[in-house]
């Protein structure tokens, strides 16, 4: 049996928490940031737990995690 790996790509983008939930980084912070109000990007800092349909399927990703 081949060694189990980690899918990187996945890894670079969801961090596990300790009580087992996926934490993903917001989209549209990256660019055209001059436009969008104080509020909108202090609200795109904060990371977001996935939603649990698709936990499921990155957990899969992240076995050693």
């Amino acid at each position: 049996m081949p060694k189990v790996k980690t899918h990187k790509g996945a890894a670079k983008r969801f961090r596990v928490t300790g009580s087992g939930k996926i934490m993903r980084d917001k989209a549209y912070g990256g660019h055209n940031t001059g436009k969008k109000s104080g509020k909108v990007k202090r609200s795109l800092r904060e990371p977001a737990v996935l939603a649990s349909g698709d936990a499921a399927r990155v957990k899969r990703l992240l076995r050693h995690a």
